[in-house]
Parts: C-alpha cells; structure tokens; sequence
C-alpha cells in the first residue's frame, strides 16, 4: 500500500520484551504524521532471524529503521547490535538503542558497536510518548533512509 506520492510505508522493527513499551510505541507512530509498518519482536534471536528473513520471516520485507533495547531475552541487545552491523546485508539499517539504561558504559558500548543513536526511555507516561514522538519526527521525516529498491 502506498501513499499519495508513490511511497511505501516505512518499515520499523521495534524489539523490545516490554509489553506496555511495545503497546504504547505502536499507538504512538500508529496516530503519527508519518505512514509505517510496525514489526514487532520480543527478543535477540528472534530479532536476528526476523532482519535475515529466516524461518517463518521469509516473506518479511526488509526494515527501515531498528528500536532496539538492550536487555532482552536469549540475546542481548548489545549482541543483536554487533551482529547486525558487521553484517553486510544489514549494516546500514540505522539503530536506535531505545533503553531504560543511562549507564555510560551502554552508551559507549552502544557507539562503540556503530548504534546511530543512544535514547534513554523515560519513565514517565508523558515524557515516553514524547520520545516516541521525537523519532518518529527525526528518523521518518527528516532523515533520508537508506530504502531497498
């Protein structure tokens, strides 16, 4: 489905274990200016094989744009990070670590493994909505995405 110019929808893989987080981010870029597909997986193996079309992501459509926390279930988010930048097919999907973490060794650690930006999640229902909102208006409006095809 495309929109009035002949665009697709901006392609977003959210991984993120937290149910409200994936709730409350869906709603949010749901009502957003901009028009996107949401994907949704809830840890790091599964994250890996959804980007790499494997088993039942065969039919997946490559993504845009990654909101990837870093403490996730089977494989952490630092590790699903380096993976997928030292993965030629995947590399220059932009990051965006999105993670209650405000350690300075994540940060760096996250830089250091090429994330594109480093977001705090904000505790509060208001402030959360508004980060969401903040990406949604830098990553889909304003930054030029590197798109397949």
């Amino acid at each position: 489905m495309y929109d009035a110019y002949g665009h697709a929808p901006i392609e977003i893989l959210l991984v993120e274990d937290n149910e409200g987080d994936v709730r409350l981010t869906r709603e949010v870029l749901k009502d957003g200016r901009i028009r996107n597909t949401l994907n949704v997986v809830c840890d790091g193996v599964e994250a890996l094989a959804f980007l790499r079309r494997e088993r039942e992501y065969a039919d997946t459509k490559s993504q845009d744009l990654i909101l990837l926390d870093l403490n996730l279930p089977k494989m952490d988010g630092r590790e699903v990070l380096a993976l997928i930048k030292a993965d030629p097919e995947l590399r220059r999907i932009p990051v965006v670590v999105l993670t209650t973490s405000s350690s300075e060794v994540d940060v760096l650690s996250a830089y250091d493994l090429h994330a594109n930006c480093y977001i705090t999640k904000p505790v509060d229902l208001d402030q959360f909505v508004k980060v969401v909102r903040s990406i949604e208006d830098f990553w889909l409006a304003i930054v030029k995405l590197p798109r397949e095809g």
